[in-house]
């Protein structure tokens, strides 16, 4: 079975989030292939210990990097915390990413509740392929 490549990307004030979830679910995750973008992939190297392909961050293009990579068909999943209150420099490069997910049909997750969902899920199907 082909190891899901998930992307995970967080804005500055969720990062800490990120990790959170990160750590709850790392043991699913180290079956996956991780990209994420800057300083959110070395924090989950050096925090959780995940073993992360490290993209730009996202103000200097890491969302577009991901998002060429979905357009390929390289991405299972994206799991992008996102910071509504603050204002965001790359803010067209965000739209564009959540965009590329509607058009190829990725799951993405926003926020911690359906990162969650979708880790879950993910889980269940791991599961159901050894049944």
């Amino acid at each position: 079975m082909q190891k899901k490549r998930i992307a995970l990307i967080a804005h500055d004030r969720k990062k800490d989030d990120m990790v959170e979830l990160a750590s709850v679910h790392a043991d699913l995750l180290r079956q996956c292939i991780l990209v994420a973008t800057g300083t959110t992939g070395k924090r989950l190297s050096e925090e959780v210990g995940l073993i992360v392909e490290r993209k730009l961050s996202g103000p200097y293009g890491g969302d577009l990097q991901i998002g060429a990579e979905l357009a390929e068909g390289k991405i299972d999943a994206v799991i992008f915390l996102r910071d509504p209150m603050t204002p965001q420099p790359h803010e067209p490069d965000i739209n564009a990413l959540v965009r590329a997910c509607d058009v190829h049909d990725i799951p993405c997750a926003t926020n911690v509740n359906t990162a969650t969902l979708l880790l879950q899920q993910l889980v269940h199907h791991h599961h159901n392929h050894h049944s």
